[in-house]
């Protein structure tokens, strides 16, 4: 589901751009600006799962957040909205995890959710039980991508 005035920007890069060595494993390895859009007034409750698709391995998850309160409009670098809850990523941490690919440029999705519920899950929670509760209470989703390359 796709509602055209539900957008994510970052001030950091440009859609389909690089992002910054700051934001990865290279740099200081925090989570860049983003700025969410045109959330419908019907949002309960947001969500965010940030990942890298082109994994050797699998589609790898870098930093998945929930419960993020409607109201938010900014998630500032380095910070978490007040009241969000971090799941666990698969670097086995509740916190972001910077791009750091092996080889060859990776693109990293930040896809952002609007839902109709707050999840009833605890910190820490499995990219799979979150994935499993947006399922059914996704009003509208919308996506950023960014590019980086650890050469």
């Amino acid at each position: 589901m796709r509602y055209m005035d539900f957008v994510l920007t970052s001030s950091a890069f440009k859609a389909g751009g690089f992002i910054p060595v700051k934001y990865t494993c290279r740099g200081l390895n925090i989570n860049p600006p983003l700025t969410i859009d045109g959330v419908l007034a019907e949002t309960n409750t947001l969500a965010l799962i940030f990942h890298d698709p082109d994994a050797v391995s699998k589609d790898w998850l870098h930093w998945i957040v929930f419960n993020i309160p409607p109201t938010t409009t900014q998630i500032a670098e380095a910070t978490l909205p007040s009241g969000a809850i971090q799941g666990k990523n698969d670097f086995g941490e509740t916190k972001y995890g910077g791009p750091c690919p092996p080889s060859g440029t990776h693109r990293y999705i930040f896809d952002f959710y609007a839902l109709d519920k707050r999840l009833d899950l605890p910190i820490g929670a499995s990219r799979q039980q979150v994935e499993s509760a947006l399922a059914s209470h996704t009003l509208v989703k919308t996506s950023l991508a960014g590019l980086f390359s650890n050469q």
